[in-house]
């Protein structure tokens, strides 16, 4: 379930990059977002090897760090790159221009969508029992649900921080 994103984006952009190429900062992203979502789909993302290298990377660096953190890093992602999508579609296809209100609407649709594969995950667990444990990927945290949310929040700020300028340099806005 991870990697149907990846299964139907790939597709989807190839046949409409002639009509609607995609700049390259998102392009690369969605890329770097595609072998996260992989790798998680790959080993689940309580198990991935690049997750215990990070948990064992931190440790070293002296914090407490239980879990394999590569769930954390995937919806880390899951704002991240989303957020720029959106910003990039909202730009291309409305009337909107930088500000306040692209901002928060690219914010608001990377919480969206994370909400709603939140709930994607709850119907798993409901359809699927003690069998959806590798895909829900909790690793017995009760508050992973808000944890998902909360670094999709993070996500999307620093991608928009980050990459903004850029982005309209790209686009022609600048």
């Amino acid at each position: 379930m991870e990697v149907v994103w990846v299964i139907v984006a790939l597709p989807l952009i190839a046949w409409r990059w002639r009509v609607f190429p995609l700049t390259l900062v998102l392009s690369v992203l969605l890329a770097l977002h595609a072998l996260v979502l992989i790798h998680g789909g790959m080993y689940t993302y309580a198990q991935t090897p690049l997750g215990f290298a990070l948990r064992d990377a931190f440790r070293a660096l002296g914090f407490e760090v239980v879990r394999n953190p590569w769930d954390r890093v995937g919806h880390f992602m899951q704002g991240f790159v989303p957020a720029l999508l959106a910003r990039e579609l909202l730009l291309r296809c409305t009337p909107l221009r930088p500000g306040a209100w692209l901002t928060y609407l690219c914010i608001a649709a990377a919480l969206s969508f994370s909400a709603f594969f939140e709930l994607l995950e709850w119907w798993a667990a409901l359809a699927f029992g003690a069998d959806a444990d590798a895909f829900l990927a909790t690793q017995g945290d009760v508050w992973d649900t808000q944890w998902d949310m909360f670094m999709c929040l993070c996500g999307a700020i620093v991608s928009l921080l980050l990459f903004s300028r850029l982005h309209d340099r790209q686009l022609g806005l600048r």
